[in-house]
């Protein structure tokens, strides 16, 4: 069985779910999201707690259960506190700023790199080093924020580029002197 997929996932008071057709939408205070969940997996609502369930124990249902308890579980949290990625800005001379909704990023190019997030997106920078990224949908902050660290991703020889907050850089030796 799967651990992740047999825990209930409890439902918020400001949540309300609804479920047609293997299509389950959250509406909460932060805004509305719906994830399609395979037609065999079955989902019951009992005392204000989902249940994700398989039908059998079969290679393909085992795969499935646990993604889907989380991908509604995401959805879930992502309506009542949404969800937070932080980059920081290693390098002499590299800053981030914002220019309206845009993001500006100075990173040792001979241009400045100009980033323009999606509507469900709010991106928001602390100093000229930290960027924070915030949005309702999951996958979508995983993606902008793996977007935004690939303009300058951290090299090993002097860690300098975009990293995630928190993020251990592997660090190469430099050449020695003969």
């Amino acid at each position: 069985m799967s651990r992740v997929g047999k825990r209930p996932i409890t439902i918020p008071d400001a949540v309300t779910l609804d479920i047609k057709d293997n299509l389950v939408t959250a509406k909460g205070p932060k805004g509305e999201l719906s994830v399609a969940v395979h037609k065999d997996m079955i989902l019951k609502v009992e005392d204000g707690a989902l249940t994700v369930s398989r039908p059998s124990d079969a290679k393909e249902h085992r795969s499935m259960h646990g993604l889907y308890r989380t991908l509604v579980s995401n959805i879930i949290e992502g309506v009542t506190a949404g969800f937070e990625k932080r980059l920081e800005i290693v390098g002499v001379g590299y800053r981030a700023e914002m220019k309206g909704k845009n993001l500006m990023l100075s990173v040792g190019y001979s241009h400045d790199i100009l980033f323009k997030p999606t509507d469900n997106i709010h991106i928001s920078t602390e100093g000229n080093n930290a960027i924070i990224i915030r949005g309702i949908d999951k996958e979508l902050v995983g993606k902008v924020a793996a977007k935004i660290r690939s303009f300058r991703p951290p090299e090993p020889y002097k860690g300098k580029g975009i990293r995630y907050a928190g993020e251990q850089v592997r660090r190469k030796a430099g050449k020695t002197a003969a």
